[in-house]
């Protein structure tokens, strides 16, 4: 018998998703509780079920090709499984709210911050739009974005990474949830933001007395945040207690495993004699700021100013920083995917002055890897479609037959069955997701790869392979590649060069055995402290 105290229970769990014709089971009679005002965390690997499980809370799964062979899940004393929509519908965003992991594709392109944020409290609270922009004004204040009246009537794709999840956890709890579940809260946001996120969760739980179901595959943050711990695999609980316990005396073969991943292994050596595969002079990427009828420019955003750096063949260059101090928008400069000024030139040769057209021959050469892959790739093609989609237009000479066979070698090359090459992005959980655009990257054999963040979305043993993974890729190829991270784990594992980037300008730069170990900057420090020591992560973060 639950504890008067439970505000949900989820007794034995199912979740069965039909497709083709035949049924497949993703959670295995799973049963979890959660009390008023506790913090509970789901942990596993990529496919595990977690994120299911959570969906299931809010009946947010693909009905009726998901569904849910045995359990119930009581919250208040109501089975949500039975509850009618217009009762769910009560609940959503009110009683219960989620913040989901992958931001860019959970907001509306179409409608402004103020908008999105704005019509929760209206629907759920009645609020008029004066009162409506007071209460969206202060959220965004109390999640971190600088300057909230100048990004209310901005859009999804203007704000960055870490600044569209921010947008997400306001949304969240704009209404001050019983219970917030949070599946990867943190995942696009940098160390030191991260931290101030993780203390506003728990000011607001103290305050309200809210409770929250933590999915996320950083155990760092578990210890940190939770009091109890389901340790999930293969659909199924194989481990749960309090978090002490669980990360003293780990007892499942599997929960040892978890505690023991994380990225290892040491970098390139620094080689200055390798042939220089990227150079940039003086780079700057400025957006005008128009004002008045006439839209005239008023100042600049400096989203890069002024960084000139090498990169060599086989070497990784790692790019730091906060959400919005520049590293993405300097990866897409380089790639000539968004207006700049200053040189840049790709393997001797100056790129900077190439049109569309003249830069598609190179397209095959110079390749991305996103930070979000389901944003990244198309629902609507087969896992084969669009891995092959490169070759279609860089490589007509090959005919179906040997597409289907690069694109084999392809997935093999980057841990996935290729007997799944026919089955569509959203089947796939989000590790799985970004091997397959690892997988579209590498099919037309590039020299240089922009990777924007590409571990943010997966587990610690997860990110251990997929840098073994390109560790190995870039030995073979000898591959150059620019590392935009706020992972400063996985960058250490990775990059040889650093270089820190704070408001469109490098504040220190060098190789990574330096920056890590004997930094100059305050800003570097503070980095660094909150990416190995949470505990000091908030002090850092403040005093930047």
């Amino acid at each position: 018998m639950a504890s008067t105290d439970t505000l949900l229970n989820a007794r034995k769990l199912s979740v069965a998703f039909n497709a083709g014709g035949q049924q497949s089971l993703a959670v295995d009679q799973v049963s979890f509780t959660i009390q008023k005002g506790e913090t509970v965390a789901l942990v596993g690997e990529s496919g595990s079920g977690k994120t299911v499980s959570a969906l299931s809370i809010l009946r947010l799964l693909n009905y009726p090709a998901a569904s849910h062979p045995t359990g119930e899940i009581f919250f208040r004393g109501k089975n949500l499984l039975s509850a009618s929509e217009d009762e769910m519908r009560q609940i959503r965003g009110d009683q219960i709210s989620i913040i989901f992991q992958e931001p860019m594709t959970s907001l509306n392109p179409l409608h402004s911050i103020e908008k999105q944020v704005g019509e929760i409290l209206r629907v759920h609270r009645g609020m008029n739009d004066q009162d409506a922009r007071v209460r969206v004004l202060e959220l965004l204040h109390k999640v971190g974005i600088r300057e909230p009246e100048k990004r209310l009537g901005a859009f999804p794709h203007q704000l960055s990474g870490g600044q569209r999840q921010r947008v997400m956890i306001a949304m969240a709890l704009a209404n001050e949830p019983d219970l917030l579940i949070a599946d990867e809260p943190t995942t696009a946001l940098d160390v030191t933001i991260q931290a101030q996120i993780l203390e506003l969760l728990k000011d607001l739980q103290r305050e309200m007395g809210m409770a929250m179901l933590l999915i996320t595959h950083d155990l760092g943050i578990v210890r940190k945040m939770a009091e109890r711990v389901y340790v999930m695999k293969s659909g199924k609980v194989v481990e749960q207690g309090e978090t002490a316990r669980i990360f003293e005396a780990p007892q499942h073969a599997y929960t040892q495993h978890l505690m023991a991943a994380e990225p290892k292994g040491a970098p390139p050596s620094i080689d200055n004699s390798r042939p220089v595969v990227i150079e940039t002079d003086n780079l700057k990427v400025w957006f005008p700021i128009r004002k008045g009828l006439l839209r005239r420019t008023v100042d600049h955003v400096k989203a890069v100013d002024g960084l000139s750096f090498k990169l060599r063949a086989g070497q990784t260059l790692g790019v730091v920083g906060e959400s919005g101090s520049g590293k993405t928008t300097l990866g897409l400069a380089v790639l000539r995917l968004v207006s700049s000024q200053g040189a840049i030139a790709y393997v001797g040769n100056r790129i900077d002055g190439l049109d569309s057209r003249a830069m598609r021959p190179l397209r095959r050469e110079m390749q991305v890897v996103f930070q979000d892959p389901y944003g990244s790739l198309s629902p609507r093609l087969s896992v084969a479609e669009i891995i092959e989609e490169g070759l279609l237009i860089q490589r007509p000479d090959m005919d179906y037959d040997q597409r289907r066979t690069r694109v084999t070698a392809a997935l093999r090359e980057v841990g996935l069955d290729p007997a799944a090459m026919d089955r569509y992005p959203h089947e796939f959980s989000g590790g799985q997701r970004q091997r397959i655009a690892i997988a579209r990257a590498m099919v037309l054999e590039p020299k240089f790869v922009m990777l924007d963040e590409p571990t943010s979305a997966l587990d610690m043993s997860v990110q251990a392979q997929i840098v073994d993974l390109l560790r190995e890729l870039q030995v073979k190829r000898d591959l150059a590649y620019l590392f935009i991270s706020h992972d400063l784990k996985v960058v250490r594992a990775l990059c040889n060069y650093v270089i820190v980037m704070k408001n469109g300008r490098s504040v220190e730069e060098g190789a990574a055995a330096d920056i890590f170990d004997r930094p100059k900057d305050d800003y570097t420090r503070a980095l660094l402290a909150a990416a190995f020591d949470l505990k000091v992560a908030h002090r850092a973060a403040t005093a930047t």
